[in-house]
């Protein structure tokens, strides 16, 4: 695997992936449950040389991983107690193997965990393939797992979260960390199963790339840092060759969006920004960012000749006028589009300007959505709460529907496109709901547009540029004081400071890759 990028399948991706490294490879399930138990039990071993352990056991390949694990522990000299719960009848094939191995080993079985406190629990009652509310005897044993004190390893996905979209079904294992195998499952990063898989360990345990065979996952995330994502920088470049940014912003009085979008394109790298905003934000605009060029409503026509990319929305509210200017970049520009704010509030009330954008996404124009949760209802008619559940879905269906690039935006942002695998930002923390943090996204990525030749790869590097910038600015300012100009000065540190150099407190970056 590309080490910039990693994969997040779902349950039915694992599962053909698994089903393809054995029968399809070769590599035998008894193996790769061995490789799992390993890999769980180094990570107990790197921090507890010896102690007792519970391990909670169901009746499938998890729960195998399970018993696998108890003799590998048994074996260092761990007091292990096993904690079956289902009917063994059903059991898998190879947890029966496992159990059949486990009676030449000291391991205890029990009905009940014997202990208050053990110094490792182990959840293995699921695993990935959970698809209905847990209730009876499983309900039970997840109460009683939690109400022992001990620190809970869940292996692969904690019990009782959904492992395609972090929801609960019912009741969960809070786990303080998961060891999960082969690759990263969304469930883990998606909220609130994010929240209660604790730190995430990702295991190879030989299901790798080689098991796709041409059927990629649906969505990944990038890694790493940003700078090495990025395209070269030219020596030899000028102001003219960086990109030259078209922002339509800010409404009469109301500059501030403006400032913002277009400090991002210039921390971005813009050569040129040219912001075209009301006569009355000249004064404020040109103090806050001097480097911009000014520009008025009547000079829209010449700026869309001159930009390599156009910005439109970020505080242009929802007058005739700026319903009108989206309607000339819309039929008369071709250059590649960020409609952000205002400008998507607008497309949801017009049904004029959403067919011109239908046309222009068929035309193959690159244009770029950035809806929050709340616009993205508007423009879709989906209630919030039903988004949320599935915002690469409803993002997907938008994108399909204009022919453009969407970068739904929520907690976890999505960039979609009509086909191929779609883009789900881990990094950037609560700091960034803040007014203004929209605007310097839109900045970023109308530069980003300039920058990397395909629109869907530029917005999800804009995404991720703009998440990292978020840490960044919340490491240094906390996040209750972390502020939108924090996130678009941060934008400049990153290609120069590491993330292992900068203060990085551990709870800001939940997902676990830039650690």
């Amino acid at each position: 695997m590309d080490r910039k990028v990693r994969y997040l399948v779902t349950a039915g991706e694992m599962k053909e992936y698994d089903s393809n490294t054995i029968d399809r490879i070769g590599i035998p399930g008894m193996v790769l449950m061995e490789r799992a138990a390993l890999a769980a039990r180094d990570y107990i071993l790197k921090r507890w040389e010896k102690g007792n352990a519970l391990i909670l056991a169901g009746m499938g390949n998890n729960g195998g991983d399970g018993l696998a694990l108890a003799r590998l522990l048994a074996e260092k000299g761990w007091q292990v107690e096993v904690w079956c719960v289902g009917d063994p009848e059903k059991a898998s094939g190879q947890w029966t193997a496992q159990r059949h191995i486990l009676e030449s080993f000291p391991v205890d079985f029990s009905s009940i965990p014997g202990r208050t406190e053990y110094t490792i629990m182990v959840d293995a009652l699921f695993g990935v393939g959970l698809t209905r509310e847990i209730t009876g005897e499983y309900a039970r044993a997840v109460t009683e797992f939690q109400s022992r004190q001990g620190f809970k390893l869940a292996l692969d996905i904690p019990s009782g979260i959904d492992s395609d979209t972090g929801s609960i079904w019912g009741t969960a294992v809070k786990a303080d960390a998961t060891v999960t195998f082969g690759f990263l499952k969304r469930g883990l990063c998606l909220y609130p199963g994010c929240r209660w898989a604790g730190e995430v360990a990702l295991a190879d345990i030989g299901i790798t790339e080689k098991s796709f065979f041409g059927r990629e996952p649906e969505t990944f995330t990038f890694a790493g840092e940003p700078e090495a994502l990025l395209p070269d920088r030219a020596e030899d470049g000028n102001k003219g060759t960086f990109g030259k940014i078209l922002l339509a912003a800010g409404s009469v009085n109301m500059a501030g969006a403006a400032v913002l979008a277009a400090k991002a394109a210039y921390r971005t790298g813009a050569g040129m920004v040219k912001v075209i905003t009301p006569e009355e934000n000249r004064p404020i605009l040109q103090t806050a960012v001097p480097e911009v060029l000014f520009g008025t409503q009547w000079e829209l026509a010449e700026g869309l000749e001159w930009a390599d990319a156009v910005v439109i929305g970020p505080g242009i509210g929802r007058s005739q006028s700026a319903a009108s200017n989206l309607c000339q970049v819309l039929k008369y520009g071709d250059k590649p589009l960020v409609i952000d704010a205002d400008g998507l509030n607008l497309l949801a009330e017009s049904i004029e300007l959403q067919q011109l954008l239908e046309e222009q996404g068929r035309k193959g124009r690159k244009v770029v959505l950035t809806p929050h949760v709340g616009e993205l209802s508007r423009l879709t008619g989906v209630p919030v709460q039903e988004l949320k559940r599935s915002l690469i879905t409803y993002g997907t269906e938008l994108a399909k529907r204009f022919h453009v690039i969407v970068a739904a935006k929520d907690a976890r942002t999505f960039v979609c496109r009509e086909s191929g695998s779609a883009y789900c930002n881990l990094c950037g923390n609560s700091g960034m709901a803040t007014a203004g943090s929209g605007d310097v996204l839109s900045g970023v990525t109308g530069a980003l547009l300039t920058q990397v030749e395909d629109a869907f790869t530029a917005a999800a590097l804009a995404v991720y540029l703009h998440g990292r910038a978020g840490d960044a600015a919340a490491a240094r300012k906390g996040r209750r004081g972390c502020m939108a100009g924090d996130i678009a000065e941060a934008l400049a540190e990153l290609e120069y400071q590491p993330v292992s150099k900068r203060k990085c407190p551990k709870e800001i970056y939940s997902c676990g890759l830039c650690r």
